[in-house]
């Protein structure tokens, strides 16, 4: 009655590209073209000033070389420590790095007054980097006051020194931006997976609480009544039957739970669902209208609306005559929706076979607070139409993003904007203060103030955006039309045209391909050199702006082109993380049916066997009996494996528990702990072997005595349980030599515990020694 492929696959096919081409090898490549922008652009903005001073007439070699040991350790500074996304800046060398940057930058001034300001460009906007946002913007403010200073005092008339004081704020955080999102780009790639393990680690959590929930009260009424029935055996038949019934009863309806559960952590794609749909409609030629909303929707939403639409289509194909078929998902006001309608033979009432199959997913429907409906329209077509609320609640994968301290996409993102829309007004407010400097026509003014204006709100609505599509028709005209601004006004304007070129040419790098964006690239940075020399400018000056263009327009791709990829990085994590939840529901669905579904079945038909023996064979009824309470300890034994494996443990809690239980049943107990630093997994994974390990403890019969030490070894770390007890209800044999095994315990505790000690590369053995005391030893390394 449904169809559609099997979840497996279909997450296996998707979990692949995720992994591999998503996030290996672009990050690596992008981490190298961003050194390769930051580099050019910081060399070139010491350049301006090393070439001012070596082109000022009567500087001799020793000045020359003084102004190269001013540049040299500042910019190396910048490019081998700051820059390097490997370097930690939260520490003291960092901090005295920056100060003996800071020092060589203003001390420059002493020997060249402003011609070096450049260099405190880069202390400033390092010093961003550096600390907190409150004391960094106030270190950058007193900074680039000093600076301003400096400028104000050296420069011949106020309007250069404005300018050049704009100037001087824009490449400043220029170099915070470029040099946090490379840094950014480093952190994201390598801590790749951490999102997916935190959005798992939820999930397992989820899977513990609906665990505890589901079976441990009707495992232990399972148990309890088990051991009453073995009782009356001997006293009273017929309450004997009336408890096994009862034992019956739960059995099979904690295993219709199980079962259910089971089916409900098995995730559907609506997606795959809805392609699936439209190859089964067109096979029966029926025409199809999709239209699929992308609506964020939490994983039981989305199976629930997948198994609605299955339901759907399945029904449709029973209906004749059907020649066209809308399927619609919409999200209005919290509330998602979804519709078949289609033209069939309409029936005033729903067809039984219709009826019957939606009726189970229609009570789901309403589980969940939403309403389904099915039947004809108005119009005489046939409708389906599921109604849905959309919680609040975040899914793992979003959970585990929101309490991720350092993500940029919960604490930078605002602040990276801002700091994106300061870089462009500061570039803007440069480029005006530079028209006053050529002209003093107020018309010509207010038309340089217009278009720049213009070309600024493009670029920081349009462009700027990370979430745009650039290589777009819509991209390649607002590309033209940011051509035309910057261009046209050179015809009324003349030699008194000043504009945002390098904005076109870093732009033209993102929308258009490669070759056609670096050919854009060239062919402005010569036609503005042109220009230049057209309009008088000398050789030298002609230069000047060819570099300029260089590096502005680099700074344009490389900011952009880094908060997108940054961006993208982020979403692509968030894609890793659903996708691992994903395949944890099924693995967790596989191992609920298969550990517990067996054992729940096992009881259900034992107690029913045993029911109709008692009364011919009391003797193969208590046999029976025993053994459905050994199937009710190992299901137990099952889920406390399954969820404990699941939970995160603390060590020290668990010792401190262990010893109270212990100490409660008359155990002298020696405690020794000496972790340390360990990572999660491994004091999980300890914490749960010594869990298990005191259980087995509390099993002997004789135990007085019990050593429980936890030390650190020279590669790892390792735990052991000493008792004076007898294993498995044999005494000890003092001659016997310790046997190197696995511990067997009731259900699959210390067996699961076991193989994920050799999950971590560590190993877990136990055996009697030869003073005859039961040890359980277990190393990990760290």
């Amino acid at each position: 009655m449904t169809t559609g492929v099997p979840v497996p696959e279909q997450l296996a096919v998707t979990a692949e590209p995720l992994g591999t081409a998503g996030v290996d090898r672009r990050p690596r490549r992008a981490l190298f073209l961003a050194g390769l922008i930051i580099t050019v652009v910081f060399v070139n903005s010491c350049l301006f000033g090393l070439l001012a001073v070596l082109l000022q007439p009567g500087v001799d070699f020793w000045h020359g070389l003084l102004a190269v040991l001013y540049v040299g350790p500042v910019l190396a500074i910048q490019l081998l420590f700051f820059s390097r996304p490997a370097v930690r800046l939260d520490t003291r060398l960092a901090k005295a790095m920056l100060v003996v940057q800071a020092c060589l930058a203003y001390l420059s001034t002493v020997h060249f007054d402003a011609a070096l300001s450049s260099l405190t460009t880069l202390a400033a906007g390092s010093a961003l980097l550096l600390f907190r946002p409150r004391t960094g913007w106030t270190v950058f403010t007193v900074f680039m006051a000093g600076t301003i200073w400096i400028l104000w005092t050296y420069d011949e008339t106020w309007l250069g020194a404005l300018f050049d004081s704009v100037t001087a704020v824009f490449y400043a955080l220029v170099v915070y931006l470029l040099t946090w999102l490379a840094r950014l780009v480093t952190e994201l790639h390598q801590a790749r997976t951490e999102l997916a393990r935190r959005a798992v680690a939820e999930q397992r959590l989820a899977f513990a609480r609906d665990l505890h929930d589901l079976l441990g009260l009707s495992l232990s009424a399972i148990a309890l009544k088990g051991e009453l029935v073995h009782r009356l055996l001997r006293k009273s038949l017929d309450q004997a039957r009336a408890e096994l019934a009862e034992i019956t009863g739960i059995a099979q309806r904690t295993l219709s739970d199980v079962r259910s559960v089971a089916r409900g952590y098995r995730e559907l794609s609506l997606d795959k669902e809805s392609r699936t749909a439209v190859s089964l409609l067109s096979a029966s030629n029926v025409a199809v209208r999709l239209d699929l909303e992308q609506v964020e929707l939490p994983v039981k939403l989305r199976t629930l609306l997948a198994k609605v639409l299955r339901e759907g289509v399945t029904n449709v194909l029973r209906y004749t005559g059907v020649e066209h078929c809308e399927i619609t998902v919409r999200e209005t006001g919290g509330r998602v929706a979804l519709e078949i309608v289609h033209d069939g033979t309409a029936h005033e009432d729903v067809p039984e076979e219709t009826a019957e199959s939606l009726r189970e997913v229609t009570e789901e429907v309403a589980g969940h607070g939403g309403k389904l409906g099915a039947g004809p329209d108005a119009a005489g077509r046939w409708r389906l139409h599921a109604e849905l609320p959309v919680p609040e609640q975040a899914e793992p994968a979003e959970a585990a993003l929101e309490q991720e301290p350092g993500h940029w996409s919960r604490i930078d993102a605002r602040n990276v904007q801002w700091t994106m829309s300061a870089v462009f007004l500061f570039f803007s407010l440069s480029a005006m203060a530079r028209a006053f400097m050529l002209t003093d026509d107020g018309w010509s003014l207010v038309l340089i103030a217009g278009y720049l204006t213009a070309l600024t709100t493009l670029q920081l609505s349009y462009f700027a955006r990370p979430n745009v599509r650039l290589r777009s028709r819509q991209s390649y005209a607002l590309l033209f039309v940011q051509a035309c601004l910057i261009f046209l006004p050179l015809i009324p304007l003349g030699h008194a045209w000043v504009s945002l070129p390098s904005l076109f040419a870093g732009t033209a790098l993102l929308v258009l391909p490669p070759l056609a964006g670096w050919t854009a690239f060239a062919a402005t940075a010569a036609g503005v050199v042109l220009i230049r020399i057209g309009y008088g400018t000398d050789f030298l000056g002609g230069f000047y702006s060819f570099a300029s263009i260089l590096n502005t327009g680099l700074m344009v791709f490389g900011l952009i082109w880094l908060i997108r990829l940054v961006t993208e990085l982020g979403e692509t994590r968030k894609r890793l993380a659903e996708v691992a939840v994903a395949e944890e529901r099924l693995r967790f669905a596989r191992d609920l049916h298969d550990l517990l579904g067996m054992s729940l079945s096992a009881i259900a038909l034992k107690s029913e066997l045993t029911s109709r023996i008692m009364d011919i064979d009391t003797t193969r009824a208590s046999d029976e009996l025993l053994e459905i309470l050994g199937l009710t300890r190992q299901a137990l034994g099952d889920v406390r494996s399954v969820a404990s494996g699941y939970r995160e443990l603390s060590l020290d809690q668990e010792s401190r528990s262990a010893q109270a239980v212990l100490v409660a049943a008359d155990v002298q107990v020696r405690l020794e702990i000496e972790q340390g630093d360990l990572p999660t997994t491994v004091r999980t994974v300890l914490a749960v072997v010594l869990r298990e390990g005191v259980t087995n403890v509390l099993r002997h019969s004789k135990v007085e005595r019990c050593e429980i030490a936890v030390r650190r070894t020279v590669n790892g770390v390792a735990l052991d349980i000493v008792n004076d007890g007898v294993q498995n209800g044999r005494p000890p044999n003092p001659g016997r030599p310790e046997r190197q095994a696995r511990v067997e315990a009731p259900g699959s505790g210390i067996t699961n515990m076991s193989d994920r000690v050799a999950g971590l590369g560590g190993e877990l053995t136990a055996g009697v020694e030869a003073d005859g005391r039961f040890r359980l030893h277990a190393v990990v390394p760290v």
